[in-house]
């Protein structure tokens, strides 16, 4: 699966292995636990985010890895979104930092 990033003009794709897909559930499940003690985003603190906002926090966490070039973390963020929200084929980020202008992408 080919996942998108749109980040202002610029999009990077991130080709997602059928078996990072299928073997990433226990680095994903420490994200979700990561994720359950509450969020600072952007200016707001979430005491519980729902999926849609946890997947706004790894889109964050994908943009910082792509923009220091990590592509392994790069993958498994994107993997966590696409496996969390079925359907989706990519993300555009919002570079200026508001996470919750983070919009998901659908073919």
């Amino acid at each position: 699966m080919q996942f998108r990033v749109v980040i202002g003009e610029q999009v990077v794709a991130i080709e997602l292995p059928e078996d990072l897909l299928r073997d990433s559930a226990e680095f994903h499940a420490k994200l979700d636990r990561d994720m359950d003690r509450g969020w600072q985003m952007s200016r707001e603190f979430v005491g519980n985010p729902d999926r849609l906002q946890r997947c706004q926090i790894v889109a964050d966490r994908l943009l910082t890895s792509i923009t220091q070039g990590n592509e392994a973390t790069a993958m498994l963020m994107a993997a966590y979104i696409a496996l969390r929200m079925p359907g989706a084929v990519g993300v555009d980020v919002d570079a200026a930092g508001e996470m919750q202008n983070t919009e998901l992408l659908y073919a």
